[in-house]
């Protein structure tokens, strides 16, 4: 991405940029790809997750391609910056990482299958950096919606950390909060790599696979 903020300690909240207290993103009708909505109220059988892990535009081809997947979009979570710029988060002084907002279809996919998709594409190892792109924006995250999405993401990161030990990776970083806001990233930022698919993509996961079920 074209900014590549080298800091990796994560901004205090007495420090963070101010921020607005209105958003100024104008948010597409319709998803580039699928053509549904990137905000809800969502249909019936349709769950949400949020999840960071790198760049988001490599990020949220990875979901909007797998099955079941009803909707995607871009944005920032897990700061103290309220309605912040990409500029500005690119800073490092917002808190927030990128992330994707992933809606679901229940009955042909599950937060498991997301869990998947989301493990085996970026390497959860790496701290505040992924791949080439270092900053506390890319720190890899799974920020859970109710207590059940927290207590399938924590046993699957300590499942996912007994295959990742034995290929020799290190500790996984991933930072698993619950979700307190999810602003919306710009309207260029959403579904990027549909519109630019020779844009930069800077997924690369280890190698290492997430068995479907693992949090069960």
């Amino acid at each position: 991405m074209m900014f590549r903020q080298q800091s990796s300690e994560l901004v205090s909240p007495e420090k963070a940029l101010p921020g607005r207290p209105t958003s100024q993103v104008v948010i597409p009708n319709a998803h580039f790809i699928s053509a549904h909505p990137l905000v809800g109220p969502w249909p019936d059988g349709v769950e949400t997750a949020v999840f960071g892990m790198g760049c988001f535009w490599g990020a949220e081809r990875k979901f909007w391609q797998a099955p079941g997947v009803y909707s995607t979009a871009v944005g920032y979570s897990g700061g103290f910056t309220p309605n912040p710029s990409y500029e500005e988060v690119c800073s490092t002084m917002t808190g927030h990482t990128e992330v994707v907002l992933v809606a679901f279809q229940t009955a042909e996919t599950s937060f498991e299958q997301m869990l998947k998709v989301f493990w085996e594409n970026h390497n959860p190892t790496q701290g505040m950096r992924q791949g080439n792109d270092q900053g506390t924006q890319y720190r890899s995250a799974i920020y859970w919606m109710n207590n059940q999405q927290q207590a399938i993401a924590q046993t699957s990161q300590e499942q996912f950390q007994v295959a990742l030990k034995s290929a020799g990776y290190g500790e996984i970083s991933t930072e698993i909060a619950e979700l307190k806001d999810f602003f919306y990233a710009e309207s260029y930022h959403q579904q990027y790599l549909g519109k630019n698919p020779n844009g930069y993509c800077g997924m690369g996961g280890t190698g290492v696979s997430c068995s479907v079920g693992i949090a069960r």
